[in-house]
């Protein structure tokens, strides 16, 4: 089971990244959020397609650093970031959910290095030829309020109703997989799902089997954190996180392991380790069905946002839950078919070694 801590983490390095605290001084004046935010190692992926692409627009990093959308990605009041997601817009080739998220970039805006290629993302220690990539290991933190999820489905018993992903780590799909990694997959996303009749959400993460999308086994396995997983239809009440509630999380991986921490002020702590390079499961059971070796020769980046889970998608399967929606926002948002989350801290940068390590 998790571990439930009682104090806040302090200290935390920031290996010379600026928080939210360090404004920039180029674009303190101007309204745009990488005057509050460093953004200099993200680029942001829209749910629209203004260029007319037949693609989802995105805004690069050096695009981004005077960029704001005035329903999509903006400063709040506070001058906190907004990233929103209606269930029916254009999404990427491998997805039928929207979002409005950003992408890790570790190049900046140096462009002669390929978005997938070795030096704009980062691999666990043990990986082969790890020493070429733009960063071994990394950690992402964020703090955060779910302002809204879907408030209908087509299909509300499909578990990724009322639901959005608001951090996560993805893999770079290879073309050959012979290796047996490539499949673009994810070893950790970020759950929030709350029923519209309910009182408070649940907060957990989903760590998927590392397999090719055909295999029969390859699926999502959620661990809880504040309130339940999807497979629990009841409200969690007092054990979990109203819309608006804030929750911090932070994504560490450090060397071959990832490390997870989850606050609340009300709530408290909690903390998950799990291997990047072995089947066994946070719990400490083998996981037979999945990769032995889980993400070890996979390419990774971070994301983080609001990627919308509640897909208009009325096909078959696990994902699809057939959420309503127009296409038109401002319709869309009244009628309350979309996602939105508002971010006081994002920080991405190296791993850090958790306080067992430094203490051996």
């Amino acid at each position: 089971m998790p571990q439930i801590l009682t104090s806040h983490i302090t200290g935390l390095a920031l290996f010379g990244l600026t928080s939210i605290a360090a404004v920039s001084t180029a674009n303190a004046e101007t309204k745009v959020p990488a005057a509050h935010f460093d953004l200099s190692q993200w680029n942001l992926t829209l749910p629209q397609d203004d260029n007319r692409d037949n693609k989802p627009d995105t805004i690069t990093v050096k695009e981004l650093q005077d960029y704001s959308h005035p329903d999509f990605f903006y400063l709040n009041e506070e001058d906190h970031l907004v990233f929103a997601s209606p269930n029916k817009a254009i999404t990427t080739k491998n997805s039928t959910n929207t979002r409005s998220e950003l992408r890790e970039m570790l190049r900046g805006t140096n462009t002669r290095y390929k978005t997938a290629g070795y030096e704009n993302n980062w691999a666990v220690e043990a990986r082969k030829r790890s020493e070429k990539y733009g960063r071994i290991g990394g950690k992402l933190e964020a703090t955060l309020k779910v302002d809204h999820v879907s408030r209908n489905a087509g299909r509300p018993e499909k578990a990724a109703a009322y639901s959005a992903v608001v951090g996560q780590i993805h893999a770079i799909k290879y073309d050959d997989t012979s290796s047996g990694f490539g499949y673009g997959n994810e070893p950790i996303k970020v759950y929030y799902k709350k029923w519209p009749d309910h009182e408070t959400g649940s907060v957990f993460w989903t760590y998927e089997r590392n397999l090719a999308k055909d295999n029969p086994v390859r699926k999502d396995i959620a661990y809880p954190v504040f309130g339940f997983t999807w497979e629990n239809p009841n409200d969690p009440r007092a054990d979990g996180i109203a819309l608006g509630e804030e929750f911090s999380y932070t994504i560490n991986v450090h060397r071959n392991t990832m490390y997870l921490t989850f606050e609340n002020e009300r709530l408290g702590t909690v903390t998950y380790t799990k291997s990047l390079i072995s089947n066994v499961d946070p719990y400490g059971h083998v996981d037979e069905d999945d990769n032995p070796y889980s993400y070890g020769g996979d390419s990774l980046y971070f994301k983080a946002g609001i990627y919308n889970q509640c897909s208009a998608s009325t096909a078959e399967g696990f994902w699809y839950a057939a959420c309503p929606g127009t296409g038109d926002w401002a319709t869309d948002k009244a009628d309350g078919n979309y996602a939105q989350a508002t971010f006081s801290r994002i920080i991405q940068g190296p791993s850090e070694a958790p306080v067992e390590m430094v203490q051996e």
